[in-house]
């Protein structure tokens, strides 16, 4: 696993999913939140992935340019923008446009019937 990920498994969960992990968060929350199209945490996940596997390479003498370790990271880096982006933009439907909007779940949100008319 170690060939795989370019560090140890410790070393990745602890920079790349709680670290790194929080800022792809952040970045999906934010991106949600100001109406930006998904693409854009897409390539600001690319930029995060970049910056773990730096933090992995400077800090604990990891391989820096470990192809799988990248995309590993990218893709959990990416599924956890993703999750957050999710949330934050169900809310905001269903938050600012009540009248048109109601929640479908956690991601998702469905238009709004109103039952005195049907």
């Amino acid at each position: 696993m170690d060939t795989t990920l370019g560090t140890t498994v410790g070393v990745w969960l602890a920079i790349t999913v709680v670290i790194v992990g929080f800022a792809a968060y952040m970045t999906g929350q934010a991106i949600a939140g100001t109406w930006r199209p998904y693409y854009q945490l897409a390539l600001y996940t690319l930029l995060l992935a970049g910056a773990s596997r730096f933090l992995i390479f400077a800090l604990f003498e990891g391989r820096l340019f470990s192809p799988t370790g990248y995309l590993i990271d990218l893709v959990v880096l990416l599924l956890i923008g993703t999750v957050a982006f999710r949330l934050t933009r169900a809310r905001k439907m269903v938050s600012q446009y009540p009248w048109l909007y109601r929640r479908a779940g956690p991601f998702a949100w469905r238009p709004h019937r109103d039952e005195r008319h049907t």
